[in-house]
């Protein structure tokens, strides 16, 4: 289905919908307060998207480099070009440990290779230790937001998950209480994993390390009581030094959640004494996207979410009406890349307002790429005759002033005349949900004129 039909479907709980915006919102404001008390904010920025492009211009030579000092340091460094190979690697070295049990920390990339279901298939036992994660796994269901998985639940929702599948007492959606009842269930997964699997927010050349960024701290309680970590990255992960985390830590809390740090920046440079540590390095389609020269900036993406809570679209539509790993915008650019047909409907989930490119930490043009991609699925893609009729219409009365001031008249007088069964109809997708402004008498070239002549 179409983005437009799946939010269609989240829209008929408007009271939900309502709470979905207003919720995202306050994150949106939270980003904001946050960034301005941030001396040369634009500066950083802009330093962090002048790394990522230095990044992106040398990938193969930092990926060289961060295997290379990984392997000093004693850790298994294993590549996958798709999430088939990354899948099977992972399996392998759950096999080598006997491992029948794994805790797995928030990790997109995991999520995208769909990780849990090819493990669980093989009789293994996959718990996410991100309360989010949890309650959206519990849930069956993919995340609706990179930062927020399970934003589009209520807390009174998540009370009656939590009475089906840990046997806790109805408490009316209490925070504290299903947050605790949380704990103690996710306490006895931890002490009994085999094996821990993060994902990788930062992957540091010069070191060979990584930096897992985690609010629960869950990501530490796996990795340090079992007795191997596995740590999945995309490539696009790397940054050259260590000193560069400055800059990516400072941007990353911020544009997600308005902290001024995530509570855990965990470094993991190498394997505890008697333990093994695994990096999987994974492609699974960037470098097609690295060609693209219009939409390679997309790789910049540090996955904070931010042009996620500021999106009016998806604020309104939720995340799963995209079904795709990464919603929202920035995943209205990568998923067309992956797969153009059953993703050519999310680049026109957009108003093209720029808000998502304003408030991106490492300053990807969203909004521009959005727009190239239309350009590209019109051509490739076969659309709707309703739609292709009224376009070619608009172009034609668009192209002769003349006619576009006889067409501007003649629709006033009909907004201002005619019964409004005429005006919201089935062919007005617009007015279902909203009523057209009020019709003036002049438009604004007769006003521009009547100023000039009085002078």
């Amino acid at each position: 289905m179409s983005h437009a039909t799946k939010a269609t479907a989240f829209n008929k709980d408007e009271a939900k919908v309502n709470w979905h915006d207003k919720a995202l919102w306050y994150v949106r404001e939270k980003r904001d307060k946050s960034a301005h008390k941030v001396q040369g904010w634009e500066h950083l920025r802009q330093l962090g998207s002048s790394i990522k492009a230095n990044v992106l211009s040398n990938l193969d030579d930092y990926l060289i480099q961060f295997e290379a000092n990984a392997k000093k340091n004693g850790i298994h460094v294993h590549w996958a070009s798709n999430a088939e190979e990354h899948n099977t690697i992972v399996n392998a070295i759950l096999e080598k440990h006997n491992a029948k049990k794994v805790v797995k920390s928030k990790s997109m990339l995991t999520e995208e290779c769909h990780l849990n279901p090819f493990l669980e298939a093989k009789g293994i036992e996959v718990i996410d230790t991100d309360l989010g994660e949890r309650i959206v796994q519990l849930a069956e269901e993919p995340p609706s937001h990179i930062v927020l998985p399970a934003i589009h639940k209520t807390k009174e929702e998540v009370d009656v998950l939590f009475q089906k599948h840990l046997g806790t007492k109805p408490s009316q959606g209490n925070p504290e209480y299903l947050v605790s009842e949380a704990r103690k269930h996710l306490r006895d997964k931890f002490i009994k994993a085999d094996v821990a699997i993060t994902g990788v927010n930062f992957a540091v050349a010069d070191t060979g390390g990584v930096v897992v960024c985690t609010n629960e701290g869950n990501a530490d309680m796996g990795v340090h009581l079992a007795k191997a970590h596995i740590a999945c990255m995309g490539i696009e992960k790397i940054i050259p030094q260590e000193k560069h985390l400055g800059v990516f830590l400072r941007l990353l809390a911020r544009s997600a959640t308005g902290q001024p740090i995530t509570t855990y920046s965990s470094h993991f440079n190498k394997p505890e004494n008697g333990k093994e540590m695994h990096i999987v390095i994974v492609d699974n389609g960037r470098t097609e996207q690295l060609s693209r020269p219009d939409f390679r900036a997309s790789l910049h993406c540090i996955r904070c979410g931010a042009c996620m809570n500021t999106c009016p679209i998806y604020r309104r539509s939720g995340g799963h009406s995209y079904d795709y790993t990464i919603p929202g915008p920035i995943g209205s650019i990568l998923s067309p890349g992956k797969d153009l047909k059953k993703h050519s409907s999310l680049p026109f989930a957009s108003t093209l307002c720029g808000s998502c490119s304003n408030v991106c930490p490492v300053k990807i043009n969203i909004h521009e790429q959005l727009y190239k991609w239309r350009q590209i699925i019109v051509k490739e893609e076969k659309q709707p005759v309703i739609k292709k009729t009224i376009l070619k219409s608009a172009a034609v009365v668009l192209s002769k002033p003349k006619l576009y001031n006889i067409a501007g008249k003649s629709a006033r007088f009909a907004l201002k005349h005619a019964p409004k069964f005429m005006i919201y109809n089935k062919l007005n997708a617009w007015g279902k949900a909203r009523d057209l402004p009020e019709v003036k008498n002049e438009n604004f070239d007769d006003w521009y004129k009547k100023r000039n002549k009085n002078g």
